[in-house]
């Protein structure tokens, strides 16, 4: 699966769920195909979405780097 090429952040998914009996929390992008696990609702999310923003800055930086001069 490839990861998407779009620069706008509301195209990416945040899914987030509770395991092991409510102790752990994992976010997964499907549009980036990653997981991240915690113990906390918010910092799965705040790291996913660390993630998706890392990632369209390399897409920006890519996309910068390939216009002629």
């Amino acid at each position: 699966m490839s990861d998407t090429q779009s620069t706008n952040p509301n195209d990416y998914e945040i899914l987030i769920r509770r395991y092991d009996n409510g102790a752990n929390y994992a976010s997964y992008c499907p549009q980036l195909a990653i997981m991240i696990k915690g113990t906390a609702h918010e910092e799965v999310e705040n790291l996913m979405k660390e993630h998706i923003l890392e990632h369209i800055a390399t897409l920006t930086t890519e996309k910068n780097d390939t216009l002629p001069a």
